[in-house]
C-alpha cells in the first residue's frame, strides 16, 4: 500500500475543487426538489459524495476519499454554502466512511460494488449526522424508511454508478494513466 506524495494530493484537490464548485451549485436544485415532497431532494444528495468515489476511483490510494471530500465540502464553504460550516463536517464524516469501506477491500478493489458500497458508507454517514440534527425524530416510521431509502438510492445512482461510469470515460481517453503508476504488468509489457 503506497502512501500519498504531494502529486498525489494535488490531483485530489484540484478534483475536489471542482467537486467543490458543483456542490455549491447542486445546492439551489436541491432546494428546489425539497417542497416536490416525497424526499425527491434526497434522490439528488448523492452528489454531495461524488468527490470520495471519483477522486479515489482516479488515484486508489489509502486517504484519498477522506481528503476529496474534506477539500470539496471546503471549496463548497469559501464559495458561501448555504449550510455554513456543517458541511465541512458533513465533508469529513462522508469521506470518512467512504474510506473504511475502501480500507475493508484493502484499497484492492476498485468495481462498481466497491464503488457503491462506499457511495452508501457516505449517506450512512450523512444519515447519521442528519439524525443528530434532530430533525429526523420528528418523522413517521413510513416517511423516515422513505427518506433514508431515497438517500440511499440517490448514493449508488449518483456516487456509486455515475462516478464509476464517469472515471470509466476517462480511462478510455487516456487521461488516468497520467496520474496512476504503471503495475508490475504494465513495465514488463514495456521490455516484451
Amino acid at each position: 500500500m503506497s502512501r500519498l506524495k504531494l502529486t498525489d494530493i494535488l490531483i485530489t484537490v484540484v478534483i475536489s475543487i471542482g467537486f467543490g464548485i458543483i456542490y455549491k451549485l447542486w445546492g439551489p436544485l436541491y432546494n428546489v426538489l425539497k417542497p416536490l415532497g416525497i424526499h425527491a431532494d434526497q434522490l439528488i444528495y448523492g452528489m454531495w459524495f461524488m468527490a470520495a468515489t471519483v477522486a479515489f476511483l482516479i488515484l486508489r490510494k489509502p486517504g484519498v476519499a477522506l481528503l476529496a471530500e474534506i477539500a470539496a465540502s471546503s471549496g463548497e464553504f469559501l464559495m458561501g454554502s448555504e449550510w455554513g460550516l456543517e458541511v465541512l463536517l458533513f465533508g469529513m464524516i462522508q469521506g470518512l466512511f467512504a474510506e473504511l469501506v475502501f480500507l475493508l477491500t484493502r484499497y484492492k478493489r476498485y468495481d462498481l460494488l466497491v464503488i457503491c458500497a462506499a457511495a452508501v458508507g457516505s449517506a450512512f454517514g450523512s444519515i447519521l449526522l442528519d439524525y443528530f440534527k434532530g430533525y429526523m425524530g420528528d418523522l413517521a416510521v413510513w416517511n423516515l424508511s422513505l427518506f433514508i431509502a431515497a438517500r440511499l438510492i440517490g448514493s449508488i445512482v449518483i456516487a456509486g454508478i455515475g462516478s464509476y461510469y464517469l472515471v470509466r470515460a476517462l480511462e478510455n481517453t487516456g487521461v488516468t494513466n497520467l496520474v496512476r503508476r504503471a503495475d508490475q504488468k504494465e513495465f514488463d509489457a514495456l521490455d516484451g
